[in-house]
């Protein structure tokens, strides 16, 4: 019988000279945990409850110092190395079994520069840590939907939200980085600093390094805006879906609207006879001229609503809305794919899959993407598959172990079916699965140039907890 994965994280940790450990807990700012502590199991739980992995020691860093010692610690000692941000990490890679993780949840600062119109975040903090303070001023960057996400993954694999139609993805907003690279090195990555480097990490995840620091552009946003929330049952699909299509048509740049599969919460806001029952949802937000809502009339008639909870909403009360569906520790199997177009084929497909799902909480999810997004030339940036105006993201959301299989299974049936399609083609890579298919689908024709900066800034590849990009291994 081979070492279990805890035993594993203890043996790692035992196998280290024990002067090595000391030298780097005493140099040390943050807190090292190790197996043998009792927190140990609190600091290696992260927020998807399907992960359950034993590292050798969870170095919580206080600071930039910590993180170079972390990454200087796991490179001397040969050691798988994750990194972990401000959480909502999917496929499990912000920890690993045996190896050393960062994590930069403590290191969640946010600076506002007014006159500039930028924001600094460290690299642990989360969208809600950012809105807030950025909201203080009207101000806001384009990142995710839910408040408790980290920006570090979001924005380093893309960095969908309410925003993007009209500013772009959250990597789209970055003006600088600082990253502490394989060699232990602290640089900043920028238009006109280390450009190669700024350009692989807008999109190439984190394989590069772990950046410390994100400086965003900012925009006139708030502190109130339209939020639009309708649920339809799903007899309706046919008239809802037909009218989602035709708004992302014309919808205007100021507007969006995600359209989702799923079944009627158990809450009092729904009709208690309609509780379980499969649905059709809707959910947008929209600003400036188009935030009197109108814009929404055509979906809002396209069937008599089950609920609508729309109307006016501070901006960050829009971006936490969802937080109480993705609490931790539920179990989580996301996989995407970008679409052409929305057929009758995508719309049977979710409608059919839905009422199969194994869990009620699941949910199969249509986003509306293009304009500021599509702008943007796909060299331009490490992220490839800007062009494509949709996006399919089967979302597996369930809470007992025992259920694991079922889950991930229909998943996989949905996304086989939908892969399958004319229409459907790459991977978005903050919603992965568990890693299992080819890194180069993320990547298109970007993938060689990616290759050419992993082999300069980590030749070893240290940084392969995550949807690989491998260096060259022949560099003569």
């Amino acid at each position: 019988m081979g070492a279990t994965h805890e035993q594993e994280g203890e043996a790692a940790f035992q196998g280290l000279p024990a002067e090595a450990v000391r030298s780097f807990v005493r140099g040390f700012r943050g807190d090292v945990v190790t197996p043998t502590d009792e927190g140990y199991d609190d600091a290696r739980a992260i927020w998807n409850g399907m992960i359950d992995k034993y590292p050798a020691l969870v170095a919580r860093c206080a600071g930039v110092s910590d993180v170079v010692s972390a990454v200087d610690f796991a490179r001397e000692h040969d050691l798988p190395l994750a990194v972990r941000g401000g959480g909502h990490n999917v496929a499990g890679t912000a920890v690993c079994n045996g190896g050393v993780v960062v994590d930069l949840s403590a290191m969640n600062g946010v600076r506002v520069d007014r006159e500039r119109r930028t924001v600094h975040a460290e690299g642990g903090a989360t969208l809600g840590d950012v809105d807030r303070e950025t909201q203080l001023f009207g101000l806001a960057t384009a990142l995710g939907a839910v408040s408790q996400t980290g920006i570090a993954g979001l924005t380093l694999n893309g960095g969908y939200g309410h925003l993007s139609r009209e500013y772009g993805l959250a990597l789209d907003n970055l003006v600088s980085v600082d990253i502490v690279t394989a060699d232990g090195h602290v640089r900043t990555a920028s238009e006109n600093r280390n450009e190669d480097l700024f350009w692989a990490v807008r999109g190439g995840g984190g394989n590069f390094g772990v950046v410390t620091t994100f400086e965003y552009d900012l925009h006139e946003v708030g502190p109130e805006v339209y939020a639009f929330f309708a649920w339809f049952h799903a007899d309706d699909a046919d008239a809802t879906m037909a009218a989602f299509r035709e708004w992302t048509e014309t919808a205007p740049r100021n507007a969006g609207v995600l359209a989702f599969t799923a079944h009627v919460p158990e809450l009092e806001e729904f009709p208690e006879e309609t509780w379980g029952e499969p649905a059709i949802a809707f959910l947008g937000s929209a600003r400036g001229d188009s935030a009197d809502g109108e814009v929404y009339d055509s979906l809002r008639k396209s069937a008599t609503p089950i609920v609508d909870m729309s109307g006016p909403m501070a901006y960050v009360d829009l971006q936490s809305m969802l937080d109480e569906d993705y609490p931790d520790g539920l179990r989580y199997y996301w996989k995407s794919v970008f679409l052409e177009e929305v057929t009758d084929e995508v719309f049977d497909l979710m409608i059919r899959y839905n009422e199969s799902a194994p869990s009620a909480l699941s949910t199969i999810d249509c986003w509306h993407l293009g304009d500021a997004v599509a702008d943007v030339p796909r060299d331009a940036t490490a992220f490839w598959h800007r062009d494509k105006p949709y996006m399919l993201t089967v979302e597996a959301n369930w809470e007992d172990a025992d259920d694991d299989d079922a889950n991930v299974n229909w998943a996989r049936e949905v996304f086989a079916d939908v892969q399958a399609l004319s229409v459907a083609s790459g991977r978005y890579g903050n919603f992965p699965g568990l890693n299992e298919d080819p890194t180069k689908l993320l990547y298109g024709d970007n993938y060689e140039r990616l290759v050419e900066v992993k082999t300069e800034y980590d030749p070893e590849n240290l940084f392969r907890m995550n949807q690989n990009v491998a260096p060259r291994t022949d560099t003569k």
